[in-house]
């Protein structure tokens, strides 16, 4: 018995040490990445706006190696790998960069649910950066190249019965290559930081019918009440949308697939503000011979985006039709322990709560993108957000002070397939999600090209939203807004007359936090005060002068920063989100005011509303 035991043990051993994941390295962690089980990671439904009941999380350690470009795929994997954190973030358990001369390779064996016998089986990522190519049991099935934005591919024919093998390479060459990246660099310092390769939102599978609906186009019109969904399908029916508040019938309407829906919405519908944030729920159908064979739940809210010029001739922002000053946060998107990705999906909202707590009603999403779900809780939580397009390759001279009528770098032809590529799967990943109110396709120079060509593509593309062409620079006279930076104080030092002139980054007071720093050695602000109690006067002279600058003309403006970012210390929060460093009532209390600066309380409360 004694030998048959140590046999045991011997055999064993490997096999247990493989699972013992943690993080790597010594850095800075948050509370929800100390408390992750690597076995339940992420593990929410990643498409809120598609919903479908049956669905399979592949979230979790898979086995990984590095290769040089080129070497094939490996013999023999180095370790495990914890999806869907990036290779070099601590939470992957590896925590290395990935050069430009290298590969990364995933693998990891699943199973198929025996109710999804006869279902075309689809394979979701949430995001991988950068360039992916997949292959189920030794069959490739496809290739991705983008670094923001969900793919998939019907994996059905690749099959087996039992186990398959699910194998990954990515490439991304970060700050060697033209491609979107936001701020991410090999070396990073200042404002620029870790760099995020592979895998790095959720990945899952699905199963359908043999004919689906794959995605959803909703555009609400508040003016003729009306609700317009598009529905993508493969095959052909009949579609079927049922709008219902509270469980409640509101409205419907049926179609030939291929034909947009219009749903007539009562005179009394509800509008969704950040005041009064209310979401309809929606059923999506598809039919064959009076026969349901998909469904998906989703949901809408009826708002408006717009501007107009006001009694005293100023453009102002407005939401559903009236004057709004949209006030708010640069909102990085990072985390020490996941960079890109929050260790949790409480972790992704506790951000937006905070933000919506301190008084402010919008968030301006910083060169980079979130998983769906951000979306939704920006949505269900009533926050306006401003999406930035990630910028990639250079730019030209960053002439912020200036209507600047040079000529523009030119990019090559690579380089700009590879931005309006990325920019319009960003646009149609987002399009459906009522909390986006702006596009903004270049920040400070970085980037920028053909402007005024860009800016009016991309309003072409999507006339629900306003469109911010460049925020800080380089400017040119097209899309809705001007948009200035300016640090520390607001400063309006040029105005626009035709088009809503916006404060696109101000502040910056930096206040380190010991114990809760990325390098405590090595950090800064664009101002730097030593006290919450210094840095809140601060903060509440700044915004003090910002209101006495809207009725000169600002409508909108955006504090640098949510939270601490790397060795950047200016964030109302420090980066492990432990410590808010600023006095919030007292930031609330003025911050509601700039808000509430250019109307009366425009809450209207839902006649669905529990009394």
């Amino acid at each position: 018995m004694k030998k048959i035991y140590l046999l045991v043990l011997i055999w064993g051993y490997p096999f247990m040490g493989m699972g013992q994941w943690q993080p790597a390295g010594d850095r800075l962690l948050t509370h929800w990445g100390k408390e992750l089980d690597p076995a339940q990671v992420l593990q929410e439904y990643p498409r809120p706006i598609m919903e479908r009941e049956e669905w399979k999380n592949l979230n979790g350690l898979w086995e990984y190696a590095v290769l040089p470009v080129g070497s094939g795929e490996p013999s023999a994997y180095e370790g495990q790998i914890l999806v869907p954190f990036a290779l070099e973030a601590a939470l992957s358990g590896v925590g290395r960069a990935l050069k430009a001369n290298e590969e990364l390779w995933y693998k990891r064996d699943f199973q198929l649910e025996p109710s999804w016998k006869k279902k075309r089986i689809l394979l979701h990522f949430g995001a991988v950066d950068w360039q992916t190519d997949v292959w189920v049991n030794g069959v490739k099935v496809g290739s991705h190249r983008g670094g923001y934005t969900p793919f998939a591919f019907d994996i059905t024919a690749a099959l087996v019965k039992g186990d398959n093998r699910l194998t990954v390479r990515v490439s991304d060459p970060t700050d060697q290559g033209v491609q979107p990246r936001g701020k991410q660099v090999n070396r990073p310092r200042g404002i620029w930081y870790t760099s995020v390769s592979g895998i790095w939102q959720t990945v899952w599978l699905e199963p359908v019918a043999e004919h689906f609906i794959s995605s959803l186009r909703i555009t609400p019109d508040i003016d003729r009440h009306i609700l317009s969904v598009e529905v993508s399908t493969e095959g052909k029916g009949v579609l079927q949308v049922d709008v219902s508040a509270a469980g409640k019938s509101v409205s419907s309407s049926r179609s030939l697939t291929g034909q947009r829906l219009e749903v007539p919405m009562p005179s009394d519908m509800s509008l969704w503000s950040p005041e009064s944030p209310f979401l309809y729920d929606l059923s999506v159908s598809l039919w064959e011979e009076g026969r349901c064979v998909d469904r998906v739940k989703s949901y809408a809210a009826m708002r408006k985006y717009s501007v107009k010029r006001d009694g005293r001739g100023i453009v102002r922002m407005q939401l559903n039709n009236r004057d709004l000053f949209q006030y708010g946060l640069l909102d990085q998107g990072w985390w020490p322990d996941g960079l890109y990705t929050a260790p949790s999906d409480s972790a992704l909202c506790y951000d937006i709560a905070k933000t919506k707590a301190w008084g402010f009603n919008m968030i301006r999403k910083h060169v980079k993108v979130e998983p769906a779900r951000w979306y939704y809780h920006c949505d269900r939580l009533g926050m306006i957000v401003w999406q930035d397009m990630p910028n990639g390759d250079r730019g030209p001279e960053w002439q912020n002070r200036d209507y600047f009528k040079g000529t523009e770098k030119n990019r090559s032809e690579f380089s700009e397939t590879l931005y309006r590529s990325e920019w319009q799967a960003i646009m149609d990943y987002l399009y459906s999600y009522p909390s986006i109110g702006v596009w903004v396709p270049f920040n400070e120079a970085w980037g920028q090209f053909k402007t005024e060509e860009i800016a009016r593509w991309t309003k072409n593309y999507d006339p629900s939203r306003l469109v911010n062409p460049a925020s800080g620079g380089n400017h040119y006279t097209c899309g809705d807004m001007l948009d200035l930076h300016n640090y520390p104080a607001p400063d309006l030092y040029l105005y626009d007359a035709q088009r809503a002139t916006v404060l696109g980054e101000f502040g910056g007071i930096g206040l380190a936090c010991e114990g809760h720093l990325w390098e405590p050695s090595r950090n800064w602000g664009y101002v730097e005060f030593k006290s919450g109690e210094a840095a809140t006067a601060e903060y509440l002279k700044y915004a003090g002068m910002l209101l006495q600058l809207i009725p000169c003309g600002f409508s909108a403006a955006v504090y640098t920063q949510t939270t601490d970012v790397e060795i950047e210390v200016n964030g109302l929060m420090t980066y492990d989100r432990e410590k808010v460093k600023l006095d919030e009532n007292k930031i609330r209390e003025i911050n509601r005011k700039i808000c509430n600066s250019l109307s009366v309380d425009t809450k209207k409360e839902s006649k669905y509303q529990e009394k």
